[in-house]
């Protein structure tokens, strides 16, 4: 990540939310053997870290930083140096078995001093040394993520205090109260199934460590009472990607521009202006298949049946040019619409996958040449192998939008007003405003080419300029825009 921040930078991005970094067993490494340590397969000093991992608990004065650590560190720095922001994953619902904190218990059982932290079901019983019938919950059952122990209160002190100490650690990494060297921001998993008394005195937490940090919960529905009662400042935004699939992908079930703009209205209004503009406004991710494979496996529900591992119907091949003009489309919606446009590593690259574990494929990077992919193990009837290259036009495009949108403030924080919706033509138009800043995006979702008079959108003789198509055009009676299949324009009006 280090090497490649100049790509990031390249390609203008401002933050980067990482899945979980700290020392777990998984892929996925949602299930944490500690939270105070980076994965030791991360730094120099494999064997070193691992000591350090296993003999350091819940005492901060304890803690050392292993090689792992600062080189995370490191790259804290550099991204700052270069305007990126860095946001992690935390997961304070669950850990791994590993956790050094159940090992203690399993060890130790009823005499450990961690034994609260967890949902034990049953003690292993001394009487039968050949047996182990120690137990515990875990998240939906699944024994690979040990649920810690809530009451009406939250966790339990010594838990509460081990999250806070870990918060202060990477907000403040050399803890001198200049939180400059330490991340800014965090990414909740599962937040709600942590209790509301715990996020409320952890944001607290956040916000007195750094007052400009970001807290973003994961969270599928409308969640606007955890902005009102001040737990997160914003969330995952899936139910605007849900409207988007909705409208930009299906097919057989898509629903019309009135309904998309309605829905898109219902969901602005559960939010105040200022939260609107910084919701997470995402696609596709870690949990769920590629935004261009979504398209070429449309009429589904959003993440459902999103991969061959629960969909055997479920098409994995390389989409082709009318599926990447879709997700073009659907960029330029994301970076013009009110919110902070979030990609999935990879997407602007070409990546396309299902869902687990095809989401996780490494990345796409344009200097390295990559095998062909096959799906003949699992699908005999798919074509033999699909070319994997690096999606020169395709980045290009991401690249274009983001810049468009870094130049004009009233993307970035503009009051939203429909323009025009067409149902018949499946036109859509909104405006944006911000100060003197104005700008009018049309999306045709059609497959056919559709003409606009400039005339209903600016005043006669207003001079406008296409920064998508690159063109310019003085606004007069019977002067046309056309705009192609699958594609839009952004306007804006010229001095």
């Amino acid at each position: 990540m280090i090497e490649k921040l100049p790509y990031l930078k390249d390609l203008g991005v401002d933050a980067i939310y990482f899945n979980p970094i700290f020392e777990a067993r998984s892929l996925h490494k949602y299930d944490a053997t500690t939270y105070h340590h980076v994965d030791n397969n991360f730094g120099s000093d494999r064997d070193g870290d691992w000591l350090a991992i296993q003999s350091e608990k819940e005492d901060p004065s304890t803690w050392t930083f292993t090689s792992a650590d600062r080189v995370f560190l490191e790259l804290i720095a550099q991204a700052h140096e270069l305007g990126i922001k860095i946001v992690i994953d935390g997961v304070f619902n669950h850990c791994g078995p590993s956790f050094w904190a159940l090992q203690d218990v399993m060890k130790n059982q009823q005499r450990s001093v961690y034994k609260d932290w967890f949902e034990i079901i049953r003690w292993d019983d001394p009487a039968t040394p050949d047996i182990n019938e120690f137990d515990y919950n875990g998240w939906w059952g699944y024994k690979g993520l040990p649920l810690f122990k809530e009451d009406e209160n939250g966790f339990v002190e010594s838990l509460k205090s081990y999250l806070f100490n870990i918060t202060r650690r990477w907000m403040d990494p050399n803890g001198d109260g200049d939180p400059s060297d330490g991340i800014d921001g965090w990414r909740l998993d599962v937040a709600p199934d942590v209790h509301p008394k715990f996020w409320e005195a952890w944001y607290q937490l956040v916000k007195t460590i750094n007052p400009e940090a970001i807290a973003i919960a994961e969270i599928w529905e409308e969640a606007a009472d955890w902005i009102t009662h001040k737990r997160m400042d914003s969330v995952m935004n899936y139910p605007v990607a849900k409207a988007m699939v909705d409208f930009f992908i299906d097919q057989k079930t898509a629903i019309s521009v009135t309904q998309f703009d309605r829905e898109l209205e219902r969901l602005r209004k559960l939010y105040p202006d200022d939260t609107n503009h910084i919701l997470m406004n995402l696609i596709d991710s870690h949990d769920t298949d590629r935004v261009v494979s979504m398209i070429r496996n449309p009429d589904r529900n959003y993440d459902r049946q999103a991969g061959l591992r629960d969909n055997q119907n479920y098409d994995p091949r390389k989409p082709g040019a009318a599926e990447r003009q879709i997700q073009k489309l659907i960029a330029l919606f994301q970076m013009t619409y009110v919110g902070g446009p979030t990609i999935y590593y990879g997407s602007e690259a070409g990546m396309w996958g299902g869902d687990d574990p095809d989401d996780r494929k490494p990345m796409l990077w344009p200097e390295f040449d990559y095998e062909n992919e096959t799906y003949r193990s699992v699908r005999p009837d798919l074509p033999d192998e699909d070319e994997i290259v690096f999606n020169v036009d395709l980045y290009n495009h991401y690249k274009k939008l983001i810049k468009i949108r870094h130049d004009h403030p009233a993307l970035q924080r503009g009051s939203f007003t429909s323009h025009l919706i067409d149902n018949d033509r499946k036109l859509y138009a909104f405006t944006r405003k911000q100060d003197g800043d104005e700008l009018i995006v049309i999306l045709n979702n059609s497959a056919v080419r559709q003409s606009i008079q400039l005339a209903t959108l600016w005043k006669n003789d207003t001079p406008v300029r296409d920064l998508l198509n690159e063109t310019s055009y003085v606004v007069k009676d019977g002067i046309k825009l056309t705009v192609a299949a699958k594609w839009g324009a952004i306007l804006v009006k010229q001095p």
